[in-house]
């Protein structure tokens, strides 16, 4: 079930004019500057973040401040970053994470039934 992104830029309600460009999956992206990893990415048009583990759906930022874990990245070569805590620097290498997270690997098949029981549909 896909649903529509409900984050949306704002025009002129605080919004970097200063852009930075960022690395995501490989190709150059200009993202605005003074704001977390996540907000520059949803900014510049970004709606899928990481793949569900359980349902292989594409997941995106939901709490914007690292309670949800919905914005878990791989940034500069390590994996499970909450894109919603860090701020965005020039020239960061940013790749969307479609395995699980380190901590549901090394936990087996009992973080896996945890994480599919607790899966909530948004995002896109």
């Amino acid at each position: 079930m896909s649903t529509p992104c409900l984050f949306e830029p704002l025009s002129g309600a605080g919004a970097s004019s200063v852009m930075v460009e960022v690395v995501f999956n490989g190709e150059p992206l200009p993202v605005p500057a003074g704001v977390s990893v996540a907000a520059a990415l949803l900014a510049a048009g970004v709606q899928r973040f990481r793949k569900s583990p359980v349902s292989g759906a594409g997941r995106a930022p939901y709490c914007m401040m690292g309670a949800c874990f919905e914005c878990l990245l791989e940034i500069d070569g390590l994996p499970d970053r909450q894109a919603c805590l860090l701020p965005v620097k020039a020239g960061m290498r940013i790749r969307t994470q479609d395995t699980l997270p380190d901590v549901l690997v090394s936990a087996g098949d009992t973080a896996a039934a945890l994480a599919q029981s607790m899966e909530a549909v948004h995002g896109q």
